[in-house]
């Protein structure tokens, strides 16, 4: 028998309408008030330590963008999206405001001359963190949303400095950046100025098409080149204008800025899509892209010239020539032949790194040596160095000091991971094994190892007089992730636990303020206290470790006593299962009966059960309730499973996909029924919800199985033909593995479909492998079939969805479609 819970609050605000048959095009709808107080709560500052640790800059963090914002023009060009008033990606978060911080005395310093209608879209200390420099976004109208009556006159990405010790900001670069690739600007190691790629004087309109076609569009494909994985790719150049109007927004000019502001130009405008100064100063290694272009790929595989150069734009060496490159092996370990992950290696004034594969790039290749790892120092006349011979893919580089660095190298297929100490000035000595393990076994995790801003401002590892570094881990273990700090000697191998975050708080470590690691910037929260920042000596005893640093308040004080409890459980095979249950404030399952529940999840692969049935989350962290999320339904007197564990294993050479139905089913059973045998939900009362994969995870469950009474689909892809050279972290072509994309699909399987599906997804999701045509093609397969569905396309939005009225909209119909089919619904 269905008992009736007093807590189910009374409608408040816009109520749900019936849903009218047919096409609708209706306005932006807001829910009832608990939800819309959910979407406009404060949100916290983000903190930036400065370089020597004793300063921040707290940026403050602004309500959600209207649609008015989001809806600026935007350009489509080769994987890119451009603003084209502001020569800028169109699609970015901000900060409003900026507040230096003092670590020491904790006081708050204001910062004069900020510009009006402020938009931090990026920042950075200069290395002797005398200035802070950041670009301001701005859109030359009033409103500064970029719809006034001047809207596009004096837009731009614009250059300011604050004089730290003055507490005041200025306007640096009168010519504005252009930024469409990266932030647009470096600070010199010196910290004399910046490296700046602005828009070059003088470039003209961009080119208008014809508007009358000048030839069809051709492509070729020739045999020879054996299986090529292409993915599928939104916002692809289309003809020849395209490639014009990309060539025109990617063109900028390289310059160098002094501190008072005066420019000096670097060579002649180009396609640069990198630029980044030689730790020592004295050269540049840029990426600039070249043609062929292609239809079929992003710019990422379009081919670039790698090369040093000059202060002055003189060309000194040509590291590289890359081709254009559509498409990879087969698998998720393949890598491009030649040249990757071009970089300077930091510790070094001038000194190039490279990785090149040894086996083509194609992971079927057999090879005892996958990687060789390169070196070439300045004037780069030499022949390169080996640095290291990798049996598995190059993963990246600390950099320390001439005898001290941490080399990492992985391979997917297995979850394998290495990491290894290495002598950069001494190529020849053995390298050490420091950790060899799998990725995904989250207890065993070493941590990463904590690095410090150096002279430059760059990243070094923090290393101590007896040759000792710390890391910085999160903690998993079976009673949940509790962060920690440790020192391992790297001369010993002896390891020592500085930190471990203990209950009944969640602490997570920041940044390590000194150079032993006995003084920490942390985050600390707990179930009803959000984040805030403290530092913590370790020196002193009990309380006396901590200060606080900041006080943000409780969010949302109605919610402030939500329950919440990590719980375990088992699926029919074995498999531990770990999930966050959140129930309302003064709620009581044997006062009040079960609730109405929505379940929220997200499959992931694994290639062992152990590693599967590892514990995730924390239950001490803070009952943050956002509207992102399903929490938010805990306003309206819904119970919610947040994030259960749906492992799909595939031990051995067995590919978790292969029997990805069978385990999905299981894990869903495993969840209805721990909640059903707990008391808080009854079996005829359960909504599954989830995001891109998690929407495809809620096609497939409502499609295999009557577990749940409705589904909420956010963004998914629902036929895997669609995307027939891999999804997820499936690599197998189509063709290769026909019977699990046609099962896996829940297109396939629409006639089945009998409980209510609402798909909500962005207009312009720019995804691989979520285009918005998967949901219109589901949508017309279950109303063709007879079945229960809705579909909402949020105009100008993508893959998540930015504008407050779009978020308003999505929770919207997400209550009333659990409103109508799952509140109420009988057994």
């Amino acid at each position: 028998m269905t008992v009736r819970n007093s807590l189910l609050p009374l409608a408040l605000g816009l109520m749900a309408a019936s849903p009218l048959a047919g096409a609708q095009t209706g306005g932006y709808a807001l829910p009832p008030a608990p939800l819309q107080a959910i979407v406009d709560a404060p949100r916290a500052p983000v903190l930036n330590l400065s370089p020597k640790r004793n300063l921040a800059v707290l940026v403050a963090q602004p309500a959600l963008p209207g649609i008015a914002e989001v809806a600026q023009p935007e350009l489509k060009l080769a994987g890119l999206r451009v603003n084209p008033r502001t020569y800028a990606a169109s699609r970015f978060s901000f900060g409003t405001g900026l507040t230096l911080l003092d670590i020491g005395t904790q006081k708050e310093s204001s910062i004069a001359g900020l510009p009006k209608n402020l938009r931090v879209t990026d920042l950075a200390w200069s290395p002797d963190q005398r200035y802070l420099a950041f670009t301001h976004t701005a859109y030359g109208d009033e409103a500064g949303n970029g719809a006034g009556k001047n809207a596009g006159k004096g837009a731009g990405v614009e250059l300011w400095l604050v004089d730290v010790a003055a507490r005041s900001a200025k306007k640096l670069a009168s010519q504005p950046l252009s930024v469409v690739f990266s932030r647009g600007f470096q600070w010199q190691p010196d910290g004399k100025g910046l490296l700046v790629q602005l828009r070059p004087a003088g470039q003209g309109p961009a080119p208008q098409a014809a508007g009358i076609p000048a030839g069809p569009a051709t492509q070729d494909s020739q045999p020879g080149a054996g299986t090529r994985l292409i993915r599928t790719y939104p916002d692809l150049l289309k003809n020849e204008d395209d490639a014009k109007l990309f060539e025109h927004y990617i063109t900028s000019q390289l310059a160098l800025v002094d501190l008072s502001g005066k420019t000096r130009l670097i060579g002649k405008p180009g396609q640069y899509s990198r630029a980044a100064l030689a730790p020592g100063g004295k050269y540049l290694l840029t990426s600039s892209i070249a043609r062929p272009y292609s239809y079929i790929v992003p710019v990422s595989s379009f081919g670039e010239h790698v090369e040093v150069r000059e202060l002055d734009g003189k060309l000194l060496h040509t590291v590289a020539t890359l081709p254009l490159r559509e498409g990879l092996p087969p698998g998720n370990d393949a890598v491009p032949p030649g040249q990757r992950n071009i970089n300077w290696r930091v510790d070094a004034p001038a000194t190039l790194v490279w990785a090149e594969a040894q086996d083509g790039g194609d992971p079927a290749r057999a090879a005892e040596v996958r990687d060789i790892v390169y070196t070439q120092a300045a004037p780069f006349t030499a022949q390169p160095t080996v640095l290291a011979k990798l049996g598995s893919r190059y993963a990246g580089i600390a950099w320390g000091r001439g005898d001290v660095a941490l080399l990492n190298e992985r391979w997917y297929k297995t979850r394998a991971v290495k990491q290894w100490k290495i002598a950069p000035d001494q190529p020849d000595a053995a390298p050490e094994l420091i950790y060899a393990g799998s990725a995904e076994d989250r207890y065993n995790a070493p941590g990463s190892p904590v690095m410090r801003a150096d002279a430059a401002g760059l990243p070094r590892l923090l290393i101590s007089a007896d040759n000792a570094i710390l890391l910085d881990g999160p903690g998993a273990s079976p009673e949940g992730d509790r962060p920690f700090i440790d020192r391992l000697n790297l001369s010993t191998k002896k390891k020592e636990r500085l930190f471990q975050s203990a209950a009944p708080y969640y602490e997570n470590v920041v940044a390590v303020l000194d150079e032993d690691g006995s003084k920490l910037l942390s985050t600390r929260e707990s179930p009803t206290e959000r984040p805030n920042y403290y530092v913590r000596n370790l020196a002193q005893q009990g309380d006396a470790q901590l200060t606080a640093l900041t006080h943000f308040p409780h969010p949302l004080p109605q919610l402030k006593d939500v329950q919440k409890e990590q719980i375990r459980y088992k699926r029919k095979d074995g498999v531990d299962l770990t999930a966050t249950l959140l129930l309302p404030p003064k709620y009581d399952a044997k006062r009040d009966g079960p609730l109405p529940m929505l379940m929220w999840a997200y499959p992931q692969e694994f290639k062992s059960a152990e590693a599967a049935s590892q514990t995730t989350g924390s239950p001490y962290k803070f009952n943050a309730v956002s509207y992102w999320g399903p929490a938010a339904f805990l306003a309206m007197g819904y119970a919610v499973l947040d994030n259960p564990s749906f492992p799909i294993v595939g031990q051995g050479e067995q590919e978790p996909n292969d029997t990805y139905l069978p385990q999905l089913v299981a894990d869903a059973e495993a969840a209805v029924d721990e909640v059903v045998r707990r008391g808080v939900a009854e079996r005829h009362r359960i909504a599954i919800g989830g995001h891109s994969y998690g929407a495809f995870m809620t096609g497939n469950l409502l499609a295999h199985t009557r577990l749940f009474k409705a589904g909420i689909a956010r963004s998914g892809a629902y036929n895997r033909t669609l995307t027939p050279f891999g999804f997820q972290s499936e690599d197998r072509p189509f063709w290769k593995a026909q019977d699990v994309y046609q099962a896996m699909s829940p297109f396939n399987n629409a006639d089945k479909i009998k409980d209510a599906l609402l798909m909500i997804h962005g207009a312009d999701d720019n995804n691989p492998g979520t285009f918005p045509i998967q949901s219109e093609r589901m949508f017309q397969a279950v109303k063709g079939l007879g079945g229960t569905a809705r579909l909402v396309m949020l105009p100008n939005e993508s893959h998540a969805y930015r504008a407050r009225e779009s978020i308003m909209h999505m929770l919207y119909e997400t209550n009333s479609w659990l409103d109508k089919y799952v509140k109420s619904a009988k057994p």
